[in-house]
């Protein structure tokens, strides 16, 4: 028969899989407490940084239908499980690694797919939701702008004509 507690924190853990969008597997070994409540708030209100048991977390992942995970738990692990934008969070851990080596990005989940390291990097790397809206809201402008102009530099040009005409007409 199965430990209750063990139950539960697979159903806990599953819980947090099945509410995330988006979630990072580190090794933290050999960060003190204080600097593990730093990256915590570094994540921001959104994320929750959990320590987990590894035999009990392929178990939580499986439940919650995700696979891929096979291999990177190992040691001790955390998760990050990221709700919302996983841009922030992602720039976040890896800031965190740079500056304390001990914090190592094994791999990640997002949108029903297994991420590597790499993959996890290069989420860090893209720019937020937000930031790439007005990037694209400002090449629309521009457009419609450009369009704009294309369209009324035939009534121009003919203001122009008629206005020379009528100058020339008077000299």
């Amino acid at each position: 028969m199965a430990n209750p507690e063990k139950v539960d924190a697979v159903a806990e853990i599953a819980e947090l899989f099945r509410e995330s969008d988006a979630a990072v597997i580190t090794e933290y070994r050999g960060l003190s407490v204080e600097e593990l409540q730093e990256l915590r708030r570094a994540l921001g209100s959104e994320t929750t940084y959990a320590v987990v048991k590894n035999t009990l977390t392929e178990i939580a992942a499986r439940e919650a239908g995700i696979s891929g995970f096979d291999g990177t738990l190992s040691g001790p692990t955390a998760i990050a499980f990221i709700k919302g934008e996983p841009v922030e969070p992602a720039k976040a851990l890896r800031d965190f690694a740079k500056t304390h080596e001990q914090l190592v990005i094994k791999s990640g989940y997002f949108e029903g797919a297994t991420l590597s390291k790499e993959d996890v990097q290069k989420l860090a790397d893209l720019e937020s939701r937000e930031v790439l809206l007005a990037t694209a809201a400002g090449a629309m402008k521009a457009s419609m702008s450009k369009a704009a102009a294309v369209f009324a530099a035939p009534l121009s040009k003919t203001a122009r004509t008629v206005d020379a005409l009528r100058a020339k007409q008077e000299a």
